[in-house]
């Protein structure tokens, strides 16, 4: 596999490469986050409090429950839990992210990454061939963020004065830019693209039978049922990570 030592000028081509491809997230971004100003209006907020939120959370289903809860009146401790819950998928995303640095890779840029370390962007993340070179999604999150961000900020401000058809326009937006992410991957790999369509199948199931748990936990108990099967029926072995790097 490639090591993440690098010149200036790789350092460089990893950054504008990933400024480059987190652009439709970016978009996406935007899209999505408009809407959810509106929610963070609602909830009492000015522009500046809900792009700060947006700014620090980056999470859309984290902080549309921090901004509901917020207008029900819900304790500190509530929300917590409820924040805890809906983003509880990304201690998955880092186990996994984890694996793809160098083992070389400083603490400080692990943490970076973390920091914004979204659905979207660990599907970009996890696509790249090799080790993941950290200004690579340095300059994902250089765009991704700016969008999540001032879409916020702006849906707070002229939010309420578009249609509401057009703000579930914007919305389903986001669904298309991440099928948009996976798509590739699969395309390459049967087994991806396999248990990608299991994937879908059994979310439609749970989302629709199983009632009786928190979507976020619904995710969680997915991704590591269908991850171990993938693993255990499908290693990954060391002539691909050969072929790969």
């Amino acid at each position: 596999m490639k090591t993440t030592t690098a010149t200036h000028s790789d350092i460089r081509s990893y950054f504008f490469k990933g400024m480059k491809d987190g652009i439709p997230v970016a978009l996406g971004y935007f899209a999505v986050s408009f809407a959810l100003g509106i929610t963070a209006r609602n909830a009492g907020l000015d522009w500046i409090q809900a792009s700060l939120c947006s700014f620090l959370l980056n999470a859309s289903a984290g902080e549309y429950a921090v901004f509901t809860m917020m207008q029900s009146g819900a304790s500190i401790l509530t929300t917590a839990l409820m924040v805890a819950i809906a983003n509880a998928r990304y201690l998955l995303m880092s186990f996994a992210i984890s694996q793809k640095f160098d083992p070389k890779t400083h603490i400080r840029h692990r943490h970076l990454v973390g920091y914004d370390l979204t659905d979207e962007l660990f599907g970009l993340a996890m696509s790249v061939d090799g080790y993941l070179n950290p200004f690579y999604s340095y300059g994902a999150m250089a765009v991704a963020i700016p969008g999540w961000t001032v879409g916020t900020g702006l849906g707070v401000v002229f939010g309420n004065l578009l249609p509401a058809r057009v703000l579930s326009a914007l919305s389903v937006g986001l669904f298309g830019m991440f099928i948009a992410i996976i798509i590739p991957p699969a395309k390459k790999n049967k087994v991806v693209a396999f248990f990608v369509g299991i994937s879908f199948v059994l979310s439609y199931i749970a989302d629709r039978f199983v009632t009786f748990i928190d979507s976020g936990v619904k995710i969680i108990i997915l991704t590591v049922v269908i991850s171990l099967c993938a693993a255990f029926f499908f290693p990954h072995t060391d002539d691909e990570e050969k072929e790969a790097g």
